[in-house]
């Protein structure tokens, strides 16, 4: 029987997790429906979508931890598969950076011939950066892997509990490498974003130096700084949180420990209604669906009262 408190986090947990796979999968749902009738999908759409998929995935592990926190399933669940969760982890960290990377090759104005070159041929490099994330994902994975192998399982499961100070040395080698293959995208995404703000930051001032500027042009500056301020709030909250987990930083089980998976949970569904919302064609078809499944509900709600008054 869960506590109050926790009865609150555990629902909080399904709200998280609902409103994560919902737009999550709108992104690919509209990447898709692109594929088929134009035979074809943007740069941008490919990377968003595969972010999506990523997320997706991410969001059904970080649920099992969750219910494994409220002993509603089975730790050998997640422990077999802790391999895949940082591969998928690390892989969603690196579809986000190159997002990163791809808004500020776009917005920003650099006067710089690598940025320059990258502005040019940024498109044209999108199919390239995910497969080397996807293989510099896949050999960190394997390194890590082999180095947990050494370890017996028993001992690995106990890592997971509330007395794993006695074989945290154990783990010492895989954690550095988990750590390792997450501060390298974290490096570039910091770069680009930085550099974004930065851009940003001089137009914006070229704007107010700027007589006649329209109302509308600051918004839209507005809303892109805080799209940007966002996205950099969400991913180094996600970053920090997943290691300070990973090095067991706070209690295994306690209600911190829940708060973190909590915070690491809110990053691949916040950013992706963020993205929604700055997108316009994906907003486009959020209001579509909203508005679709407004009508249903209301259809099926007249014709269950028609049946109730006619009984």
């Amino acid at each position: 029987m869960l506590e109050g408190h926790m009865l609150f986090l555990f629902l909080v947990v399904v709200l998280q997790f609902i409103t994560g796979v919902l737009a999550n999968g709108l992104i690919v749902v509209v990447s898709a429906i692109d594929l088929i009738t134009r035979s074809k999908m943007a740069p941008l759409d490919l990377l968003l979508s595969c972010l999506a998929t990523s997320r997706i995935i991410l969001q059904l592990y970080i649920l099992f931890a969750q219910l494994w926190l409220f002993c509603l399933v089975n730790p050998s669940l997640f422990t077999d598969s802790i391999n895949f969760v940082f591969f998928v982890n690390e892989l969603n960290l690196w579809f986000a950076t190159w997002l990163g990377v791809f808004y500020c090759v776009k917005i920003a104005t650099i006067p710089h011939p690598l940025f320059l070159w990258l502005k040019m041929r940024i498109s044209r490099l999108v199919p390239w950066l995910i497969l080397g994330s996807v293989l510099c994902t896949a050999i960190t994975a394997f390194i890590h892997s082999r180095a947990i192998s050494t370890i017996p399982k028993e001992l690995f499961i106990n890592l997971f509990a509330k007395n794993a100070t006695q074989v945290r040395w154990v783990y010492a080698m895989p954690l550095s490498i988990f750590i390792l293959g997450l501060s390298l995208p974290l490096l570039i995404f910091l770069t680009a974003v930085l550099l974004l703000i930065f851009s940003l930051w001089n137009h914006s001032r070229q704007m107010r130096a700027t007589v006649g500027t329209r109302v509308s042009s600051r918004h839209a500056l507005i809303s892109s700084m805080l799209s940007v301020m966002s996205f950099l709030i969400l991913y180094f909250s996600h970053y920090m949180v997943a290691i300070l987990v990973s090095i067991q930083g706070v209690e295994f089980g306690s209600t911190a420990f829940l708060i973190c998976t909590l915070v690491v949970g809110m990053y691949p569904s916040l950013h992706s209604i963020v993205l929604i919302l700055g997108n316009p064609k994906l907003k486009q078809n959020a209001k579509m669906f909203t508005v679709h499944c407004k009508c249903h509900c209301e259809r099926t709600w007249i014709t269950s009262r028609s049946l109730g008054l006619s009984d």
